[in-house]
């Protein structure tokens, strides 16, 4: 494995955060630096903390933690879908196929965590 781009969990967090990106360019203009800002942020966090943590494969203890911090950020991105959800900005069809590709990411980045070896 010669790059970040070809982990599955970058592939799968980079399409939601586009994803996220499509939907937010709706959502109103009062949120723009609340809401609006945070979501982009942490999807694309996710992404940017998974090529980090590519990048300190080398130190187990470092990809761990980078790892870590990819599901802290995903997990902040399904607080910001709750929340977009609950103020009735995204219809619910919506918010429960973005929170469950969320999940997908969650899901995949736990196994790195969990077989790091597969990764070093």
């Amino acid at each position: 494995m010669g790059d970040f781009k070809e982990l599955y969990a970058y592939k799968k967090g980079f399409e939601l955060a586009m994803e996220i990106f499509e939907i937010s360019k709706k959502l109103p203009k009062e949120e723009t630096y609340s809401l609006t800002d945070q979501i982009r942020r942490s999807t694309r966090s996710v992404c940017a903390n998974l090529a980090e943590a590519f990048r300190k494969r080398r130190y187990p203890a470092h990809f761990i933690s980078k790892l870590t911090d990819c599901g802290a950020e995903n997990s902040e991105t399904q607080v910001w879908l709750q929340f977009a959800f609950s103020c009735n900005y995204i219809p619910e069809i919506t918010y429960h196929l973005l929170n469950e590709k969320s999940l997908e990411v969650g899901k995949l980045i736990n196994t790195m965590i969990n077989k790091p070896d597969k990764f070093l």
